[in-house]
């Protein structure tokens, strides 16, 4: 298969880039969506210790399973973790201390001007892969190009929207970014990873593959037992092990994670002391099964570590593809049917409150705030896109007694069903068209079939019938990706700047394209405009208007069955490892390599 081509200009007049780009624009080492970076890119981050001891071994367990290694294809929904940032590295690396920032990886800069109408990323000269072949912008421009073609969705989405890429030397390569009216373009190229181009197979790139891949980052992977175990050790040879501001990552020597079917398995391993760090997602083991005799003598350490993210959004997501969710009143009756109050009592202890906002718990969040009047000039155009009470920010879904048998709920959802055009006959919900209503719900772990399970009993209260179809994970990705489900869990994660991911997420071109995160098949002029609001937001004020007003949208069109969040990230280690004083303001996330990656072992 033959790539496009990329424009090679050599020549003495274009090797003179930085002097000749710094009149466009400004050399710098970091970069912010909106700001200045908090720091110059030349230094240790802020939040890690550069004093850290190299050495030791992290264990960690994951639920699950994996059939490839390769993340970066439409089938990378099955691929192991961790290889992003430990085998694979992008051109800069994201700050966890910062909404939106980049600083040096392997572009040790880079140039564009106010209207970032360009972007010049000049490589570090001595980046190299594991197997010693120098990374030059060819590897970059061999990247973007397959990417482009065969990348993930989102890639595949925003590459082609450059308008032409010159490869200036070995280590300076310039993208044309003219009237994409698109901020963010800059910093999506930062996110490109690099691939080999001598390594990597073109033909089968799209293929589930168990090679051995060849990457640039600070480990390599020693051991795989396909589905099970993966073993990542340091590479000795990595280029970037002096440079300044990596200093204090990427500390343990050996980075060795197990594959598990069930989460018990998972934390009875842990418990027996063969992992030595645990993220708990279960709130029922989180309150009662963290009672073992390490713990009280202090041999592991169980923290609930506030989250700095937006908690974005879980919840019940409907194929609006098939035509039984094409109908909004069927979908906001539905979600009416949540018995949230009774679930987290019964089940979690209280622990956690329920969803109200795809950005929930930080500024970025729509609900509680009335539209400001930047909101208002966005939505004019579309009059009918929300809803009068999420204008107004005082919408919520509404809370029962909590005793699992409040009749609010159904009477509720029965008095939409009923204006829609459904009735009940002989305890069955027939739709106007004159069939029973009924449908399936996919789930992949016993904690979501459980979930499904407590919905599905509301549901059949309005006389609806449902199914659980239990799948394994990888046959799980695959339905996902091509969309083959009635209803599924969704899980939407929630960055301090969302941009380009959200096309992928809720644009009208994801709808269309297999392999996108567009779960529920939303298609919205109004969606689409926000997006694109925001993308090309100048400030803070104006981003905030155009994410709210986003917010706002995607609430009124009831795609999913909002559900909740925990409002801190549950953790559970061995003393013998060790983390900086400093927790960056979004540096616990769900990943746990993006976790411990400024970690260490007391014990190397």
């Amino acid at each position: 298969m033959k790539l496009g081509s990329i424009r090679v200009v050599f020549t003495a007049f274009t090797m003179l880039t930085s002097s000749l780009c710094g009149a466009q624009g400004q050399i710098v080492h970091a970069i912010a969506m909106h700001g200045a970076p908090a720091q110059s890119g030349l230094e240790p981050l802020s939040y890690v210790n550069p004093s850290a001891p190299k050495g030791g071994r992290l264990d960690i367990g994951l639920q699950g399973t994996f059939d490839s290694l390769n993340p970066f294809n439409l089938k990378a929904g099955s691929t192991a973790q961790g290889l992003m940032g430990n085998v694979f590295q992008t051109l800069m690396m994201r700050s966890l201390d910062e909404p939106f920032t980049f600083y040096s990886l392997i572009a040790q800069s880079l140039e564009t001007n106010d209207e970032r109408s360009f972007v010049t990323f000049h490589l570090n000269p001595k980046a190299h892969f594991s197997d010693g072949h120098a990374l030059t912008t060819e590897d970059v421009a061999f990247s973007f190009e397959l990417l482009k073609l065969k990348g993930r969705p989102q890639q595949r989405s925003a590459y082609p929207q450059v308008k032409r890429v010159d490869i200036l030397s070995p280590t300076d390569i310039r993208f044309d970014l003219t009237g994409l009216a698109d901020r963010e373009m800059p910093l999506t190229l930062a996110l490109m990873p690099v691939l080999p181009k001598h390594a990597t197979d073109i033909e089968h790139f799209g293929e589930s593959s168990l090679k051995i891949p060849v990457g640039s980052g600070p480990y390599i992977i020693e051991n795989i037992s396909a589905g099970t175990e993966l073993t990542f050790r340091r590479d000795p040879h990595f280029w970037g092990a002096d440079e300044p501001n990596l200093k204090g990552l990427y500390n343990f020597d050996t980075l060795h994670v197990t594959y598990m079917r069930d989460p018990n398995v998972v934390f009875e391993s842990f418990k027996a002391g063969n992992l030595n760090f645990i993220t708990e997602n279960d709130a029922s083991r989180w309150l009662n099964a963290y009672d073992f005799p390490a713990i009280h003598d202090g041999r592991v350490i169980k923290v609930a570590q506030p989250l700095g993210l937006p908690k974005g959004m879980d919840g019940f997501a409907f194929n609006t593809r098939r035509s039984l969710f094409a109908d909004i009143e069927f979908r906001e009756a539905l979600g009416l049917l949540f018995d949230f109050e009774w679930v987290n009592a019964k089940f979690y202890g209280g622990l956690y409150k329920r969803s109200l906002s795809f950005f929930d718990d930080s500024n970025l969040s729509s609900h509680g705030h009335p539209a400001s009047k930047g909101e208002l000039a966005l939505l004019k155009p579309y009059p009918d896109a929300v809803r009068d009470d999420i204008l107004a920010g005082t919408w919520q879904p509404i809370m029962s007694d909590g005793s699992g048998r409040d009749r609010a709920l159904p009477q509720a959802a029965m008095a939409i069903l009923t204006k829609a055009g459904y009735h009940l006959k002989d305890g069955r919900l027939i739709a106007p068209a004159g069939n029973e209503v009924s449908f399936e719900i996919m789930v992949e772990s016993r904690e979501k079939e459980r979930l499904a399970l407590l919905y599905s009993e509301s549901l059949r209260r309005v006389g609806i019938m449902v199914s659980i179809r239990f799948v394994d994970e990888v046959q799980y990705q695959r339905r996902r990706q091509q969309y083959d489900f009635d209803v599924m869990i969704g899980s939407w994660i929630a960055s301090p700047s969302p941009g380009n991911e959200q096309r992928g997420r809720w644009g009208s071109a994801a709808a269309k394209n297999e392999g996108t995160f567009n779960l529920t098949g939303a298609s919205s002029i109004a969606i689409d405009a926000m997006i694109e609001a925001a993308l090309a937001a100048t400030g803070d004020e104006e981003f905030q208007d155009a994410v709210r007003a986003l917010d706002r949208v995607l609430l009124s069109g009831f795609y999913i069955v909002p559900l909740y969040y925990k409002p801190d990230q549950w953790i559970a280690y061995s003393s013998q490892l060790e983390k900086p004083a400093k927790i960056p303001m979004y540096g616990i996330t769900p990943d746990p390599f993006t976790t411990l990656a400024t970690w260490w072992s007391k014990s190397p």
